[in-house]
């Protein structure tokens, strides 16, 4: 089976992405986990450039990686000195990684304009510059920047570039879609060109995502002979992105039979995944091929019908390869498999002519109507399935709600105080609580009236809170009051779970998910004390 070797950036040019900011405990944590994915390559970052990137490189020092070889990243050596006397060549030996990578210019439009050099002076920086390192490191690797717009404007001047660095000794050839302006037939005829020049030379593929191609466009050098790729976890990177490794790794592996990272690696693709967005503070890309929420979610009704009979009808690997899962989503249109489906997730068996099915069905499709969202908030679905399975959970019963907003001139911040009074196995409980706004204020006074009955309320925490205006759902008011939906987030030691309200009032919106969402942790530790009694 053919080979090909994972280079990581994430921590170089992936943190380059708009929003995305690493520490260097950040890169430290990542890199740990980018080894136990089985990547080949970690770019650490430049030495010296930053604080954080030299932060890191001193510290990483102290750290082993069983798959991966860390790599320093920087440039070929100044045009006014000498490989002995560049600083910059100099900082990429004391990181003191066994790898490093050096880019060079191969446009002749950015040596004579950005560097304002002769081309033959910058055929001397690549040559040296390698030429230099490779008597002080294991391997240098090459990134031929701009590369394929090179290519274009100036064939012969592209290919001297590489070849400059092939005969100074770099171990791989990087070609470099910097702009990500070019199309995958283009790939394939730079990859053509160099080949003939330098059959036995050893290329790969960096490419952006400014057309939307770099993944595509990876594929294509591969195909044609590149044996190493250069991306990034998630395509993060400057611009649109750097090629999404995500993408590449399983396309590579399992589409086209190359081997990268290892098979028994690829379902640890969506938890890398999840780390790094997590670390990095942000939310992960649902609608991302192979590792999104939503990459192998079904919500139309036939198509579910389809994947219960094979799941091959609908989806073109299968999801737990590469660590993700088979979901159905609930919706106006979803039919009875999406609620057979549904409830057997949960643990209910119902059968096709459960009478539960269409009344589940019935009420569903008219909730969805008014703005209820089931495919967000499995929680809320599994209260109205017990609710339509004839087994409403009776846990107290709400009376009546009264929230007071107001600002005080000696307060910098609004004043809210809420009052809730429900009925508890039989005793009246009128409780009022003060908080940061009207949703904290009736969490804590509802709570407050419940925690003396139920203590293990005083376990969860809300972890996130959305509010959409529903512009589809609007009252008969002249089109001024339209509805709200609430999703909260809320959870304890044991898991997380999603709730939701709609109403044209934020308030009663926000008490639905709440109440849902303390209903739902009294229903879930009922059904564990039963299944351990």
């Amino acid at each position: 089976m053919r080979h090909v070797t994972i280079y990581d950036t994430t921590l170089r040019d992936g943190a380059q992405a708009e929003e995305l900011n690493f520490t260097a405990q950040d890169k430290i944590r990542i890199a740990h986990k980018l080894d136990d994915l089985g990547i080949h390559y970690i770019e650490g970052g430049w030495p010296g450039a930053n604080p954080t990137d030299q932060k890191f490189f001193d510290r990483i020092k102290e750290h082993t990686f069983t798959n991966a070889k860390l790599t320093a990243f920087g440039s070929t050596h100044f045009a006014k000195t000498t490989p002995e006397k560049d600083p910059n060549l100099a900082g990429l030996l004391n990181a003191g990684t066994s790898v490093i990578t050096i880019f060079g210019k191969s446009w002749d439009l950015h040596a004579t304009t950005a560097l304002g050099i002769p081309l033959e002076r910058n055929l001397e920086l690549i040559a040296n510059s390698i030429r230099y390192l490779n008597e002080r490191v294991d391997e240098v690797i090459f990134d031929a920047e701009h590369f394929f717009d090179g290519f274009k404007h100036n064939p012969e001047y592209a290919i001297q570039a590489i070849q400059a660095a092939h005969e100074a000794g770099a171990a791989r050839l990087i070609l470099c879609d910097t702009n990500g302006g070019s199309l995958p037939f283009q790939v394939a005829e730079a990859m053509k060109a160099v080949q003939k020049v330098l059959p036995e030379a050893q290329l790969g593929i960096h490419a952006h995502n400014d057309s939307e191609l770099a993944v595509a466009n990876s594929l294509e050098a591969v195909r044609r002979g590149a044996t190493q790729v250069q991306g990034t976890i998630n395509g993060y990177g400057e611009r649109c992105g750097n090629a999404n490794l995500c993408s590449i790794i399983p396309n590579l592996d399992i589409k086209m039979g190359i081997e990268t990272i290892g098979r028994e690696n690829l379902p640890k693709l969506l938890n890398t995944s999840h780390f790094v967005s997590e670390t990095g503070n942000l939310r992960p890309f649902m609608r991302q091929p192979f590792v999104g929420a939503s990459a192998f979610a079904h919500k139309g009704g036939i198509h579910v019908s389809a994947i219960l009979k094979d799941s091959r009808t609908y989806e073109h690997i299968d999801p737990k390869s590469v660590g993700n899962e088979q979901r159905v989503l609930l919706s106006d249109q979803a039919g009875k498999s999406n609620i057979l489906f549904k409830a057997k997730e949960l643990g209910y068996n119902l059968g096709k002519n459960d009478p539960t099915v269409d009344r589940l069905l019935k009420e569903l499709k008219q909730r969805e109507s008014m703005g209820y969202e089931y495919s967000v908030a499995d929680a809320s679905f599994e209260l109205i399935l017990q609710e339509a399975l004839g087994k409403p959970l009776n846990y107290f019963h709400f009376q009546n709600f009264f929230v007071v907003d107001a600002k005080r001139e000696e307060d910098p911040e609004p004043f809210t105080e809420a009052t809730v009074i429900v009925e508890v196995k039989g005793q009246q409980e009128h409780t009022a609580a003060t908080g940061m706004g009207p949703v904290n204020a009736l969490d804590r006074a509802l709570r407050k009236g419940l925690e003396r009955f139920y203590p293990q309320l005083s376990e969860i925490r809300l972890l996130d809170f959305k509010v959409r205006v529903l512009s589809g759902a609007v009252r008969d008011t002249g089109g001024t009051a339209s509805f709200v939906r609430v999703l909260v987030e809320t959870g304890d030691q044991h898991e997380r779970w999603t709730t939701m309200g709609v109403s044209h009032n934020i308030i009663e919106a926000s008490w639905q998910a709440v109440v849902d969402a303390i209903n739902y942790k009294l229903f879930k530790d009922d059904a564990r004390r039963k299944k351990n009694a």
